[in-house]
């Protein structure tokens, strides 16, 4: 009886806190060259700060977050959060943006590790606005993301779920890398 390989889906995977003020340096070669190691296939990133499209057998996202975390645990002694999704999961994020008639360069998506029980959250965010929808936080930053309460360690303290932002110009590379392994 012939045996079928499994099928190999398409994953994103966002790490957190990587490439930041000089901690935590993970080059971005190392990476995928970690990701390999791992039987990940076409493994390819996106700018320094731990963006990832790769291909692996279908299995839960989580349990590939788990995988990789801990291979960076290993070879680099640092414990980092990795989130996995679908392209499925990151086009459904992308069409359920509230805020698609602001201005997107001030807009984000911060990617929870799960969905939260909570969909509301007391701050007082003067202008920056949010909106969690399943596991996701949209977010309307209009004075800017360097000014903003709306932080990932906001939304962690908050929801005590991990949490990592992107903006919307990483959110559409990192789609359009997923969509070309198609």
């Amino acid at each position: 009886m012939k045996r079928t390989q499994p099928t190999n889906m398409i994953y994103i995977a966002i790490l957190r806190g990587i490439n930041v003020s000089g901690s935590k340096k993970l080059p971005m070669a190392e990476l995928r060259t970690l990701l390999s190691t791992l039987g990940f296939t076409d493994v390819q990133t996106y700018i320094q700060s731990g963006n990832v499209v790769f291909k692996a057998a279908k299995q839960h996202q989580e349990k590939l977050g788990n995988q990789i975390a801990e291979a960076i645990k290993k070879q680099y002694d640092y414990e980092v959060p990795v989130l996995v999704k679908t392209i499925d999961q990151w086009k459904t994020a992308i069409a359920n943006n509230p805020f698609a008639e602001a201005d997107i360069s001030k807009q984000g998506i911060t990617f929870l590790a799960t969905i939260p029980s909570a969909t509301t959250i007391e701050i007082d965010s003067k202008d920056d606005r949010f909106e969690i929808i399943n596991s996701e936080i949209y977010l309307d930053c209009p004075g800017g993301f360097g000014r903003t309460k709306l932080t990932n360690n906001f939304f962690e303290r908050k929801l005590k779920i991990r949490a990592t932002t992107r903006n919307w110009k990483t959110i559409y590379k990192l789609l359009d890398l997923a969509e070309a392994m198609e």
